[in-house]
């Protein structure tokens, strides 16, 4: 006959285990209450879209609330911080990309994260190139022309980007590096005063993301002159990439991820992986990411991880080399 009293604490302990964040029964049942998705930007933004477009899919396949917060500041790193440091039980999210998780880390000095470490990739949603774009002022009608100007006249070259470590400045960097050119980058604070003062000739070349300025490339009054992308963007197929107009090899493509805190059950995050890998068939998904200038993307956990640490030494290795800090 078994002990009562051992019956009782092995009861005791299923119980426990039934309830825990890692728990068969937690993991088994995920989710029972709302999910909050966390974008470390302000509301209106790309990642802010991308981020709604997935809840609300999120939402109807767990038949659970999706909730979209938004904690912009700091280049994304207050909402960063958030989510390393919430429960990880499935229930705080983050919509991440490339500039918050592979290269604010190393652009940042005291934000103290690493983008390895401190979180549990769930999957890739969507992929955004950097789009090299001119006033239609500028001389050079391709990579190669560009080139072979700044060649001509070193130093002399003023190009627009975003602020210091957002995509199109790291791609501006990237590029200089790569092309063995010199010129100034001139970081603005967002990218609607970079359109500006493109659109002014001001400047008369920028790097950029394409939906700030789809609508006057299509108007004539911005000319892209390449796309930063192994291959041609779905939204601007007329326009060649770098690898085809100058610059082989070159490449700038922001990634767009979902992300749990480090430490959550590995059951729920395959779960929510899941259903991320359904959105890339989901005809909906595609053409409201197309929307937001964005291409699909899908992977596995694994497969994002993997991303995450290749972009981290792409990106933040070429923060480390040109030394760039933000406090």
């Amino acid at each position: 006959m078994r002990n009562p009293k051992a019956v009782l604490i092995a009861a005791l302990f299923a119980g426990v285990a039934a309830f825990a964040p890692g728990g068969a029964i937690a993991a088994t049942d995920y989710p029972t209450r709302a999910i909050t998705i966390i974008v470390p930007y302000p509301a209106g933004g790309g990642v802010d879209a991308m981020a709604r477009v997935v809840g609300q899919k999120l939402s109807d396949a767990f038949k659970q609330p999706v909730n979209v917060e938004n904690r912009g500041g700091g280049g994304g790193t207050i909402g960063y911080r958030a989510v390393s440091r919430a429960t990880p039980d499935g229930y705080t999210l983050l919509l991440g990309h490339t500039g918050s998780v592979s290269i604010n880390p190393s652009l940042y000095v005291n934000l103290n994260m690493n983008p390895v470490k401190d979180f549990a990739p769930i999957g890739l949603i969507a992929s955004m190139p950097v789009v090299l774009l001119a006033n239609p002022s500028f001389p050079a009608k391709t990579v190669a022309e560009f080139i072979a100007l700044a060649k001509k006249e070193p130093g002399k070259l003023n190009i627009g980007t975003s602020a210091v470590g957002t995509g199109g400045y790291m791609a501006a960097e990237l590029f200089k590096s790569v092309a063995g050119i010199e010129g100034t980058i001139i970081p603005y604070k967002g990218t609607a005063p970079v359109m500006n003062d493109l659109l002014g000739g001001h400047v008369t070349i920028a790097f950029g993301v394409l939906p700030p300025a789809l609508g006057n490339i299509e108007a004539g009054k911005l000319r892209a002159v390449a796309v930063a992308s192994p291959k041609r963007f779905s939204l601007l197929p007329n326009t060649p990439t770098f690898d085809e107009t100058g610059l082989p090899g070159f490449e700038a493509v922001l990634h767009y991820g979902l992300l749990a805190p480090a430490g959550t059950p590995p059951e729920i995050v395959e779960k929510l992986s899941a259903e991320l890998r359904k959105l890339a068939d989901d005809k909906d998904v595609q053409q409201r990411i197309h929307m937001e200038g964005g291409d699909p993307m899908t992977s596995t956990a694994a497969e994002y991880s993997a991303d995450i640490a290749a972009e981290e030494k792409k990106w933040g290795g070429l923060v480390r080399k040109l030394n760039l800090k933000v406090d």
